[in-house]
């Protein structure tokens, strides 16, 4: 191939990622764009130029002149699809989470063995600059052994409503959308350690305060302040079967003086904090050194780490790369978040 012609399945807010680093990338022909709302989907394929509009994947994954596809559909969606374009014959770059439920996500797995297929997990923030470069001091063995990982995304008032809120298309809140995130983050740069036990709580206490009124946030094109049966946050303890552990807490709304995006990790030879910004903390000559990159961003870039990601893929597509995110680590955090839930309902840990 000298072009991948791409297909962009679902037309909601994070397929603006999507296909503006598409148009963006010189190898890449944008074929088609498909969203159960014939509108939504004509008005993206007019902005970004796609050749074609699809109102039901079905007939976007027939298309012979496709070779992959993006799929930005509602959670629950992902694993059908996946499925589908992947027997179609097509490479698919999947948005997080994979799947709901492990056992979906097993059933992935296995399309992608069978089909022979690549599937890239959108775990964006592996393409961060700030994630890439402490990848760097940490594979040369700079922070040493990671024994131990922290991480918090909390949101004060930031519940998106609309299918966000409704755990039957979502699979979960806070936990499944943004959670995921920083869960991954740490567990990729921890070296991917086999996952050991679980212990989650998840509480819902406020529900979505849409009585809140001067202070905006995003809301979901289908926001409706009155569906909301997802948690309001939800933390963990996560241990690896090499000793290692990860604490981690996520919410949608809090009583918290303001958000908080924090991504810490321990290592036997130094530290290092990927959010708010990248640090790296180390030792010579018996002090104690805080080391700060001089990057352009050191703090994950939103529009610009999806251009990474969607460059890697499409550079996975044409054979001159090899996955970061493959189906594998899509199951393995969808048996850590499945656990947390789990962990959660029935008041004790869960063990693999």
């Amino acid at each position: 191939m000298s072009k991948v012609r791409i297909g962009v399945i679902g037309a909601g807010s994070i397929s603006e990622a999507h296909l503006s680093a598409y148009v963006q990338n010189p190898h890449v022909e944008l074929a088609a764009v498909c969203d159960q709302k014939g509108d939504r989907a004509r008005a993206a394929a007019d902005r970004f130029q796609a050749k074609r509009v699809y109102t039901d994947y079905r007939e976007l994954l027939a298309d012979k002149d496709i070779d992959a596809v993006s799929i930005c559909t509602w959670n629950d969606t992902h694993g059908e699809i996946s499925i589908a374009a992947l027997e179609a014959g097509k490479h698919v770059l999947c948005e997080k989470p994979l799947c709901t439920s492990v056992e979906q996500a097993l059933e992935v797995e296995a399309a992608v063995r069978r089909t022979g297929r690549l599937l890239q997990v959108g775990f964006v923030r592996r393409y961060g600059t700030n994630t890439k470069v402490l990848r760097r001091f940490i594979d040369a063995g700079d922070l040493g052994e990671i024994y131990y990982a922290k991480a918090s995304y909390l949101r004060r008032l930031g519940n998106p409503g609309g299918w966000f809120a409704d755990r039957e298309r979502s699979g979960g809140g806070p936990l499944l959308d943004i959670g995921v995130h920083v869960i991954d983050l740490c567990w990729y740069l921890m070296g991917r350690p086999k996952v050991k036990s679980v212990t989650g709580n998840v509480y819902t206490k406020l529900g979505n305060r849409s009585n809140v009124g001067n202070l905006s946030f995003y809301q979901a094109a289908d926001y409706d302040a009155a569906l909301n049966t997802v948690e309001d946050m939800a933390n963990a303890l996560i241990r690896f079967e090499n000793g290692a552990s990860l604490m981690v807490d996520v919410s949608f709304t809090l009583h918290a003086k303001q958000d908080e995006v924090t991504v810490k990790l321990y290592g036997d030879r130094g530290g290092a904090e990927v959010e708010p910004e990248l640090c790296i903390v180390t030792e010579k000559h018996d002090t104690i050194l805080n080391v700060s990159p001089q990057i352009d961003e050191r703090t994950f870039d939103f529009m610009g780490g999806f251009r990474s990601e969607i460059d890697y893929f499409v550079e996975c597509c044409l054979g001159r790369a090899e996955l970061i995110a493959p189906v594998e680590d899509g199951v393995e955090l969808t048996k850590i978040v499945s656990a947390i839930y789990e962990s959660a309902a029935k008041g004790r840990e869960v063990v693999f």
